[in-house]
């Protein structure tokens, strides 16, 4: 059984510090056997970006601004 260490109010603290904004979605994902937690977040700028943290370690796996065009 898998047992996530951090919260996900823990994951958006993290991600938010790297990437300030609000939070507009969050997913939880299993990942090679690593439950990563998918954090969207809309900047001031109009800007989305895709943070990945490591649900166990908290640290940050990816970041990626989302395109839609």
């Amino acid at each position: 059984m898998f047992r996530q260490r951090l919260t996900m109010q823990q994951a958006q603290d993290i991600a938010l510090q790297r990437i300030p904004g609000q939070v507009i979605h969050v997913d939880m994902d299993l990942e090679h056997g690593v439950f990563v937690y998918e954090i969207f977040i809309l900047t001031p700028d109009n800007r989305i970006y895709e943070v990945e943290v490591n649900g166990n370690t908290g640290n940050i796996l990816k970041i990626e601004e989302e395109d839609f065009d």
